[in-house]
């Protein structure tokens, strides 16, 4: 009987072994290798199926590539400029499409890819900072892409502007892969300055930066907007610089608010806390011994 006891106290080898919990999500050298390479296999292959999206439709990606510049060369035939986008070499075709493919791979499979790199660069997350990561990755996306078409609507001008430097009588051939580098690092650039308010947020949830502070700023908010938008909008019609100024001053007061609605829930916190503080816990009865209550003797001189 007490055999049987034991044995069926045991604990059973076919059960699986539960992992030690980890709540600060130290990890050894080799388990961050480990978890690098985990991250990384996912990534590729999540850009891998964005080139392959990018394959399928590869003429429509370049032709949505090339319609800021054929508008650009419509209106420089129309002033007696000539304007080719020409590819050079037997193998220039070949590798334009593998160029595109990966660029197109890159942007589709923008969630994917951030949200690995999001979760290698910061283990051991929490309940909340979960849901901050999560956040980061749905909020970045839209962003990223939002800033990226502001750049592609600003190009018209920006091309239209630095090719009006070609002479009379003088054919401006443009290289393909050249062109698409110029786009795609306007579209990048664009890209993260829309991120910098998401970076601002994430920044006062992690508690080192106020949103008071962004707002006692606002001038050289308002400055640095506008200085962006005069960038990406060299033409002097101050219009299209307020349209493209626009978008990224509603970012950044959306981004304020939040930063603005945080610390107000921080500081209800913390008054929470220092009231509960200062509220006097109540006393326990110690345990009295009977033999303590009766009077001592007093002793006699």
């Amino acid at each position: 009987m007490v055999a049987g006891d034991v044995s069926a106290g045991a604990p059973s080898g076919r059960k699986r072994r539960r992992r030690a919990s980890n709540p600060e999500g130290a990890m050894t050298l080799f388990e961050h290798l480990k978890e690098f390479q985990v991250r990384l296999f996912r990534a590729v292959l999540g850009i891998a199926a964005g080139c392959v999206v990018g394959w399928i439709f590869y003429d429509q990606i370049f032709a949505f590539i090339r319609a800021p510049f054929d508008q650009v060369v419509e209106e420089a035939k129309a002033n007696g400029q000539e304007i080719v986008l020409a590819i050079s070499g037997v193998s220039e075709a070949f590798t334009l499409q593998l160029q595109i493919v990966l660029v197109s791979g890159l942007i589709i499979s923008l969630p994917i890819w951030l949200y690995q790199l999001w979760r290698f660069l910061a283990p051991g997350l929490k309940g909340n900072e979960k849901r901050w990561a999560y956040g980061f990755v749905v909020a970045a996306t839209p962003l990223f892409l939002l800033g990226a078409y502001i750049a592609y609507v600003a190009m018209p001008p920006l091309l239209d502007l630095l090719l009006g430097f070609t002479p009379e009588n003088v054919a401006n051939i443009i290289n393909v892969s050249t062109y698409l580098s110029f786009t795609v690092q306007l579209m990048v650039f664009f890209g993260i300055g829309a991120l910098v308010p998401l970076i601002f947020v994430m920044l006062n949830f992690a508690g080192l930066l106020s949103g008071a502070a962004l707002v006692r700023a606002w001038r050289w908010l308002l400055i640095g907007c506008l200085t962006f938008a005069a960038v990406a909008t060299p033409s002097p019609d101050p219009v299209n610089m307020f349209l493209v100024a626009l978008p990224f001053m509603g970012i950044v007061a959306v981004a304020v608010g939040i930063m603005l609605a945080n610390d107000a829930r921080r500081l209800r916190r913390t008054r929470k806390v220092a009231v509960a503080d200062d509220v006097a816990s109540p006393l326990e009865p110690a345990a009295v011994d009977p033999d303590d209550l009766r009077p001592s003797p007093i002793d006699e001189p």
